[in-house]
């Protein structure tokens, strides 16, 4: 939602739920006149009971004397949503998981900018390790890259958990870049 009138739209409808949230996992990351939190929450519908458990991350920056929310991302988790396709249809396995950053890791040594940008989804946000600024279109993942290429990076996994489900994989951890 990338207007006000369509946020507040968004949260007219999920209030008449009444949901009541709690945080289960936080991850911050603080900087200079920004901060982001990820993790996993859940909410209690108060007007069915319902749970719904679901990821999410906020970017936060530091305008006009306070802070505000720069960027908002919350999605069920996938486990919880029905599948729209043959059961076990689209799983990766973790082997397959780990080379797609093989895939990135070797765009990132063509030091072309385009062709590390072309491993992003079209909708997606890059949170760059040298910048606070996230990124959300091609043109901006390419621009990042262009300056950070300069330096001949190439990454190495270091510790990581893999998760899949059906025509998704999440590969989080700690990566380590050497320079040169």
């Amino acid at each position: 939602r990338d207007t006000t009138k369509k946020i507040q739209a968004y949260f007219t409808d999920f209030c008449k739920l009444e949901p009541q949230g709690t945080i289960l996992e936080s991850y911050v990351k603080i900087g200079t006149n920004w901060a982001q939190d990820s993790g996993i929450y859940e909410f209690t519908m108060g007007a069915t009971g319902a749970k719904v458990k679901a990821r999410y991350t906020f970017l936060y920056k530091y305008e006009d004397n306070q802070w505000k929310i720069a960027h908002h991302h919350s999605s069920q988790m996938p486990e919880q949503i029905e599948p729209k396709s043959k059961p076990g249809a689209n799983i990766l396995s973790q082997a397959q998981v780990r080379s797609l950053f093989t895939l990135w890791n070797d765009a990132l040594a063509t030091l072309d900018p385009k062709q590390v940008a072309a491993r992003y989804a079209k909708k997606s946000i890059l949170l760059p390790t040298v910048s606070d600024k996230p990124r959300t279109t091609q043109d901006e993942i390419t621009d990042y890259f262009v300056n950070f290429l300069q330096r001949k990076p190439q990454g190495q996994i270091l510790e990581g958990v893999i998760q899949t489900g059906d025509g998704w994989a999440q590969d989080a951890g700690v990566y380590e870049f050497t320079m040169g």
